[in-house]
C-alpha cells in the first residue's frame, strides 16, 4: 500500500471473514462498546489513517483508535526507528519494583526505556514547574493516581469538583467524576463528596458561590481538587470560552485549589499545542496523559507527590518497555517533524471544510468545532448522527460518535490535504444518503 495513491474500497461490511472473527471474540468477551464490526487484519497492508479489514476493504480511519494511534497505522516515522531495536522478553516488567537499564548509560544509550520517557514528560512540562512522573496502564489509572495525590496533598480532603459533560474513565474512582452518560455510572458506588458545575463561565460563578467563605457551603480548604478536560471529549469536543478557563485559574489560585488537566484524549500535539491547556490561561498543578503516549502518566510537581514509600505503587506500572519507547518515539517524531503547526494548520483547514458542509446541509449538520485535529460536527437527532455513521462506513470512513448527537474526526497528526479532502467528500455523501 502506498499512502500517496491509496484510497478507501469497500465491497461488504462486514465482510465474511470479518463475520467470523467477530464472532469468535465474542464467544468469551464481555459487552463492551463495539460501535461496528470492523475487523483490522495486522497482517495486511496498512499505512497512515489507510488500513485494510479481515476481508480486503480499505477503509480511511479517521478515528485514530480514538486517538491513542497519534500517527496512524505503520507509520514510518515510528516502525522505523523501532527496526532498530532488539526485542526481548519480558517487555513487561513490574516496573515500579524494578529498574531497567537500555544499554550503556542513561545519556549514551540507543534505546529510550521508561526513565527517557518520564524524563521528556517533565521537560514538556516544565513551564508548569512539574518535575515529577507516575507512569501506569491506563487513562483511567492516570485520572486515579491524580485524585489520590491531590487527596494526599489536602489537609482535610472532603470535597472534588468536576464538570457537566465531563468524562474521565471507568474505574470506579474516574466514574464518579463523569458527567457524559448515565450508562457509564448507573448503579456503581460514588465517591462523597464530588460536586458538578457547568463547563462555562457560569459554571464558575457557581463554584465562587459554593466555595464562598460565608455564604457557601463548600469549605474550600476541604476541596482536593478541580479536575476538566481542557477540551472535552467523551462530552462532545466542547471547546471552552478563554474567559472560563482563565476565571477558574483565578477561582483556584484565590482559593489555592490543585487543578488536574485531563488530557487523555486532548494531550500530545492532538489539538496543536503538546497539552490542550496550553491554548488557555490556565496553570494546571498535575496533568493526566494517555492513549497517544502509550502509557498513563500522572504528571506534577514533587510537592504534590506524596513522600511515603509504596503510597503509589502498580505491579506493570512504568513497567511496558515497548510502550515506553513507542510514547517516547511518538514524542520526538511530533517534535522532530513539526507536528504541532501541521495539526494546527490541517485542523483549521478540515473544520473550514466541515463548516461549508454545514451550510452545504443546513437541515441536517447544527455545528462545526474543534481544536486542531480535534473535530466534531453536530446534528440535528442523534438518530441522523448514527445514520451518517453507518453510511461513512459503507463508504470506507471511520468515524466516531461522542456526546449526544455529534461526530468525532480524529485523524493522524500528519494528516495530509489529499486524505482530508477524501474524508469530507465521503462525509459529504453520507450526510446526503441520511
Amino acid at each position: 500500500m502506498q499512502r500517496e495513491t491509496a484510497e478507501p474500497r469497500v465491497e461488504q461490511l462486514p465482510g465474511p471473514k470479518a463475520s467470523q472473527w467477530v464472532d469468535f471474540h465474542r464467544q468469551s468477551s464481555a459487552p463492551s462498546t463495539y460501535v461496528y464490526d470492523f475487523v483490522w487484519d495486522i497482517t495486511k497492508d496498512a499505512e497512515g489513517p489507510f488500513c485494510t479489514d479481515a476481508d480486503g476493504n480499505v477503509l480511511l480511519d479517521f478515528t485514530s483508535h480514538v486517538a491513542a494511534a497519534p500517527l496512524g497505522y505503520n507509520n514510518p516515522k515510528i516502525v522505523d526507528k523501532l527496526h532498530e531495536f532488539d526485542i526481548v522478553d519480558p517487555l513487561k516488567i513490574a516496573g515500579q519494583d524494578f529498574y531497567v537499564s537500555t544499554g550503556g548509560t542513561p545519556d549514551e544509550t540507543d534505546v529510550p526505556g521508561p526513565a527517557h520517557l518520564m524524563d521528556k514528560l517533565t521537560e514538556i512540562t516544565s513551564h508548569y514547574d512539574m518535575d515529577t512522573v507516575f507512569l501506569s496502564n491506563s487513562g483511567a489509572e492516570a485520572v486515579e493516581n491524580a485524585i489520590k495525590i491531590c487527596y494526599d496533598n489536602c489537609e482535610l480532603p472532603k470535597y472534588g469538583i468536576t464538570f457537566e459533560g465531563a468524562f474521565h474513565g471507568r474505574t470506579l474512582g474516574a466514574l464518579s467524576l463523569n458527567r457524559s452518560k448515565s450508562v457509564h455510572r448507573r448503579k456503581f458506588p460514588e465517591l462523597s463528596g464530588i460536586h458538578d458545575v457547568p463547563y462555562s463561565v457560569e459554571g464558575v460563578e457557581r463554584l465562587r458561590k459554593k466555595l464562598d467563605s460565608k455564604h457557601g457551603h463548600i469549605p474550600a480548604e476541604q476541596v482536593g481538587f478541580i479536575i476538566l478536560e481542557p477540551v472535552q471529549g467523551e462530552g462532545g469536543y466542547q471547546v471552552p470560552d478563554p474567559q472560563f478557563m482563565r476565571e477558574l485559574d483565578e477561582l483556584a489560585t484565590e482559593h489555592d485549589i490543585p487543578v488536574i488537566a485531563d488530557e487523555i484524549q486532548s494531550g500530545v500535539g492532538r489539538t496543536g499545542e503538546m497539552w490542550a491547556v496550553d491554548h488557555y490561561d490556565l496553570d494546571p498543578d498535575v496533568i493526566t496523559s494517555a492513549k497517544a503516549l502509550r502509557v498513563g502518566a500522572t504528571i506534577s510537581s514533587m510537592d504534590i507527590f506524596p513522600e511515603e514509600k509504596s503510597r503509589l505503587s502498580s505491579t506493570w506500572g512504568a513497567g511496558d518497555i515497548l510502550s515506553s519507547i513507542q510514547g517516547t518515539l511518538t514524542l520526538a517524531a511530533i517534535e522532530e517533524h513539526d507536528l504541532l503547526s501541521h495539526a494546527e494548520q490541517k485542523g483549521e483547514r478540515l473544520l473550514g471544510q466541515l463548516r461549508d458542509l454545514q451550510e452545504r446541509h443546513e437541515d441536517a449538520v447544527v455545528d462545526a468545532r474543534g481544536l486542531g485535529l480535534m473535530v466534531a460536527i453536530e446534528f440535528d437527532t442523534k438518530e441522523r448522527r448514527d445514520v451518517v455513521v453507518d453510511e461513512a462506513l459503507k463508504r470506507g470512513l471511520l468515524t466516531l460518535g461522542c456526546g449526544k448527537k455529534a461526530l468525532r474526526l480524529l485523524p493522524p497528526l500528519d494528516v495530509r490535504d489529499r486524505e482530508l479532502d477524501i474524508a469530507v467528500e465521503l462525509l459529504d455523501d453520507s450526510i446526503t444518503a441520511a
